[in-house]
């Protein structure tokens, strides 16, 4: 029987969205908060704007990107760009997970497009890169949320590309090297990496991205919340801190809390760092485990924040699905019955498993925490089999 671990993880949520909140946040964060005031206001809409400013800071956003707050999350910003960009070149979407799937979904249920090419590849895979078509609008995401699979480089991505690069980061950014120049546009959402609360999202658009805007009309018609131009010309509020429709300045406040906070802690580079050591952390622990392995077989492509583990013991690897999704259902709920790792399973649509989120809120020091107890959970699961 394994020994039950003394230490505790300060912080026990390893959720992967919405995540943990910065280190040492209170609600004291939110004293400042602009609330019961328009959002169309001068005060409300300069925090608007700061929330963009400092984004695109920390980013290091080329001068000549738009950035801008949108409605929904990152589920928002990807596909009102998909129903008012696409249409004029044929797409490409590459799947290997659920979100990317659903993107497909879109493209092809939705909106309808025929010149349509799906490349997929089975959650902890990419697709063949090399088989993308760059004459041609593609779709796709930096980091597999419910995967744990990152693009591993950048050079796959022409920098003479005929069609869009459109990038969903929702789990990338801050936390990866975005290559501006390889991408014409790129989605996320708050309460990702810096651990801010949902239902925004942010969408950022290279000068490309603005032209196909401005001189494609679509052939369907688009709601409200969607439209990002008006006479044929971009709606330039939307990317000065003019909403579509209203934010929450509660929200707001927080957002500005968590960019603060990695202003502080050394900016793009400081995030990235504290991600990758928490990846570190657990691929020590792994090369180590006899019960469990990344879900992601290539180094190169394992997520530093969407960390997906699956367990390779033979008695889990004989069971049938559904019992192999009861045990890993049971293995998360000891995690969180003990307090150490709440919200810690697979993503339903994923193989049974883990997913430990390790994006920059998340210290090192509860990741490591967390480690034996994966271990004794594991361990009681397979006595009680």
């Amino acid at each position: 029987m394994a020994t039950r671990p003394d230490l505790r993880p300060k912080n026990p949520q390893f959720s992967s969205g919405p995540c943990a909140k910065r280190p040492g946040w209170t609600l004291a964060a939110l004293e400042g908060a602009l609330l019961g005031r328009s959002h169309r206001a001068s005060g409300p809409k300069a925090r608007l704007a700061e929330v963009i400013e400092r984004s695109k800071a920390v980013l290091k956003l080329p001068a000549d990107w738009k950035l801008g707050i949108v409605p929904a999350s990152d589920t928002g910003a990807v596909e009102m760009l998909l129903w008012s960009a696409l249409g004029p070149r044929g797409v490409d979407v590459l799947v290997w997970e659920s979100f990317s799937k659903e993107w497909a979904t879109d493209v092809a249920k939705q909106l309808k497009l025929t010149d349509l090419r799906l490349l997929e590849a089975p959650y902890g895979a990419l697709p063949d890169l090399g088989a993308v078509d760059w004459e041609r609008d593609v779709v796709f995401v930096w980091n597999g949320t419910t995967s744990g699979v990152r693009v591993p480089y950048k050079e796959w991505i022409p920098t003479d590309r005929k069609g869009l690069a459109i990038c969903d980061a929702t789990s990338a950014a801050f936390a990866m090297d975005l290559p501006w120049d390889r991408l014409d546009v790129v989605t996320w959402s708050w309460q990702k990496v810096l651990g801010g609360e949902a239902a925004h999202g942010m969408l950022a658009l290279s000068p490309r991205a603005v032209e196909r805007l401005e001189t494609h009309k679509p052939a369907w018609p688009l709601p409200k919340i969607f439209r990002l131009t008006k006479g044929g010309k971009l709606i330039e509020g939307i990317f000065k801190g003019e909403t579509i429709n209203t934010p929450s300045m509660l929200c707001v406040e927080d957002a500005i809390d968590g960019l603060r906070w990695a202003e502080g802690v050394g900016g793009l580079e400081g995030l990235i760092a504290r991600s990758e050591r928490n990846l570190a952390a657990i691929a020590g622990w792994v090369a180590q485990s006899d019960w469990c392995d990344f879900l992601a077989d290539d180094p190169a492509t394992r997520s530093c924040t969407s960390i997906c583990l699956k367990i390779k013991a033979p008695w889990f690897a004989a069971l049938d699905a559904e019992a192999q999704a009861a045990a890993a259902k049971k293995l998360a709920s000891l995690l969180e019955k003990e307090g150490v790792a709440l919200d810690a399973g697979a993503y339903r649509d994923a193989p049974p498993g883990l997913r430990i989120w390790g994006g920059a809120t998340v210290e090192t020091a509860d990741i490591e925490a967390l480690l034996p107890w994966l271990d004794w959970a594991f361990a009681q699961v397979a006595e009680g089999r």
